[in-house]
């Protein structure tokens, strides 16, 4: 199988915004019901989603993933000059090609192609797409077919049937009538994910009301405060909250305290109160920050306590996620799959233990991990990850930017608002932080940390900033709530068994051990989809003791025939290239039916080359058969 590369949001930068209390509004008439038979047509569903029997263009449709691929005989020679009916062209795909790749050109009309066949000049792509052409060549005929989900092909659900001009007109009235209409009905899709979305949603941490609730100390608030303002010089009350990411309330306390101590002093103020008043450090308030900055410089949101934060994690366990084909075939939309892989990976992600792919190179093991991150956004909620943690007086910070993508961007604007000018009886219940969640997490989208031949051991535990006096969590914490994929194992710096031993405790009591800078221990949850993938012999790397612990192990072997050709078709549509079924016909005469292994890659990798050759050569691309020869050459040598 073959896909592309999925590409992630970037995060937003937390900012500040607005939350009013509520305000009496007029009562609004309220518009009788429909009669009970009536039913609003289906509304389009946005970009990204799709409908249950829709063509997925470019990644093959539901069909072509559940009916499998049809047979097609051998070729008996490749290049013979033979006529053969033309090969309708594929749809294009979803995905636009490559900046880099040149502007295509297909053999004119009427000429004969360097296949030795007569083909007419291909419609120009339009944003509908032609249905899909069989794998045999030939073109559909009646009715088209569709996968039942059992290999079997059947006749695909027609479009849905158009409410009649009646009832659009009844609609119409009552909108005008009452000036709103009645909510549109979801699709099954839709209502399908929403009720997933809902069983796996954890609910988000409870904002503290007192300084006990929040799980610190009076010093370390304290240290923080004086450390804001050893920084920036003058702050309001409420900017050092927001700072800290805590309610008014929780440091009005040690501000009282710091101001009594002669560590602080106030330089102006609102009648507001000491929300609004303006604080400055003193003398004595200066050495004391200076101290504090000499035991930990981190200065940024309050730390959680570690039992809070393994609490959140126990809640959000990708464990408890809901898996269903539906489901899982959107997320693998981009990739042509086997069925039967489908039905391996389903059990494997219900039941949020440990996978083992291996396999042949270049059969798109990596690309299957991407895929089940994306099904863990898509379907799998969202979670909610802290800035920072802290166990034995000791900073750990987890929350990654580029490794967690923040959802709340908004929420967050709205719930800070403009803290510099406090002037309502609003701004001061906002700022006070009351009946909202804990500003101290951020929700995210479930992360999927990918690491390859650069990991090693010292990477797994805690890394301990000495200038700064605090430390940063591993990868495998960083991706609790997601994907942690270890790709090409058995080719790291470490030794294969050095990881595994590392690993055994935490994939059997789903709890990992950190070590801290004086040597002490303390547990975090291990609470992530592990992945293992590697193209080595399993026999070579792992032993009964550690292949125990891996719950699912599914071998990714080389694509079929079929297989290889719907691919090689996909790819020519990504890069808007004419499809020829007799290149396939050529690569298997001259190379896989000579002990070369076919590969999933090889198509991608193949056209790469003959575009690289056209563009240097300025001529059009057509896939002739001296320009396949020449890629096949290039690719297949032996070195």
């Amino acid at each position: 199988m073959i896909g592309s590369n999925q590409n992630y949001p970037e995060n937003g930068i937390p900012s500040v915004g607005e939350h009013a209390e509520g305000v009496m509004e007029p009562v609004a008439q309220v518009p009788p019901p429909l009669p009970s038979h009536a039913q609003f047509p289906e509304v389009p569903h946005a970009a990204g989603h799709q409908q249950k029997g829709a063509t997925s263009a470019g990644a093959g449709s539901a069909s072509t993933f559940f009916a499998g691929l049809s047979d097609q005989k051998s070729p008996t020679a490749a290049f013979d000059g033979a006529a053969r009916p033309p090969s309708p062209a594929r749809s294009a795909a979803a995905g636009s090609p490559s900046a880099s790749a040149p502007p295509t050109t297909t053999a004119p009309s009427g000429t004969v192609s360097p296949f030795g066949t007569t083909v007419n000049a291909p419609p120009p792509l339009s944003r509908t797409p032609p249905p899909r052409t069989p794998l045999s060549g030939t073109p559909l005929s009646g009715t088209p077919l569709s996968g039942n989900g059992n290999g079997s092909k059947v006749p695909a659900s027609s479009t849905p049937e158009t409410p009649s001009r009646g009832f659009s007109q009844q609609a119409e009235l009552y909108a005008e009538l009452f000036g709103v209409a009645p909510a549109p009905r979801k699709s099954r899709v839709a209502e399908q994910r929403q009720k997933m979305l809902q069983q796996v949603q954890a609910p988000p941490p409870s904002s503290p009301r007192t300084l006990q609730e929040s799980g610190l100390s009076p010093n370390q608030v304290c240290d923080l405060i004086l450390k804001q303002l050893y920084l920036q010089g003058t702050l309001l009350g409420v900017e050092m909250a927001r700072n800290a990411r805590l309610p008014f309330n929780v440091i009005d306390e040690c501000l009282r305290f710091l101001k009594d101590d002669r560590c602080i002093e106030v330089t102006s103020g609102d009648v507001i109160g000491r929300v609004s008043y303006r604080f400055n450090l003193t003398e004595i308030g200066r050495t004391r920050a200076k101290e504090a900055f000499d035991y930990c410089r981190y200065v940024g949101p309050a730390p959680v306590p570690l039992d809070k934060y393994v609490e959140q994690c126990r809640r959000q366990a990708v464990s408890g996620i809901n898996c269903t084909a539906e489901p899982l075939l959107e997320a693998f939309e981009s990739l042509i799959i086997e069925p039967h892989l489908l039905e391996e990976l389903g059990p494997a992600v219900c039941s949020g233990k440990s996978i083992f792919l291996y396999g042949p190179p270049g059969n798109g093991k990596s690309q299957i991990a991407k895929g089940l991150g994306k099904f863990l956004n898509l379907h799998g909620g969202e979670i909610y990850v802290p800035y920072a943690i802290q166990s034995e007086n000791s900073i750990v910070t987890i929350f990654d930017p580029s490794l967690h993508h923040t959802t709340d961007d908004d929420e967050v604007a709205a719930l800070l608002g403009d803290t510099k000018n406090p002037q309502t009886h609003q701004d001061i219940n906002r700022l006070l932080h009351e009946n909202h969640p804990d500003m101290r997490w951020r929700r995210v989208r479930r992360p999927v940390v990918v690491t390859g031949g650069e990991l090693t051991l010292d990477m797994l535990d805690l890394r301990f900033n000495q200038a700064s006096n605090f430390y940063v969590a591993p990868l495998q914490v960083k991706a609790n709530g997601g994907v942690f994929m270890i790709d090409d194992f058995g080719r790291q710096i470490a030794k294969p068994r050095d990881l595994l031993n590392r690993w055994i405790l935490p994939l059997e009591e789903r709890i990992d051990y950190v070590t801290l800078a004086t040597g002490k221990k303390f547990p975090v949850p291990f609470e992530q989809l592990i992945i293992f993938s590697t193209n080595l012999d399993p026999a070579d790397l792992v032993d009964d003791a550690f292949l125990r612990r891996i719950r699912h192990k599914i071998k990714i072997g080389t694509p079929s025939r079929d297989l290889y050709t719907e691919i090689f078709s996909l790819c020519c549509d990504q890069r808007q290239i004419a499809f020829e079924p007799r290149a396939i016909e050529y690569l298997y005469l001259n190379y896989y039916d000579h002990g070369q292994l076919p590969r999933s890659s090889d198509p991608r990798d193949l056209l790469e080359i003959i575009q690289s050759i056209c563009r240097f050569r300025n001529q059009r691309l057509v896939l002739t058969q001296e320009l396949v020869d020449e890629a096949a050459q290039r690719f297949f040598a032996k070195v």
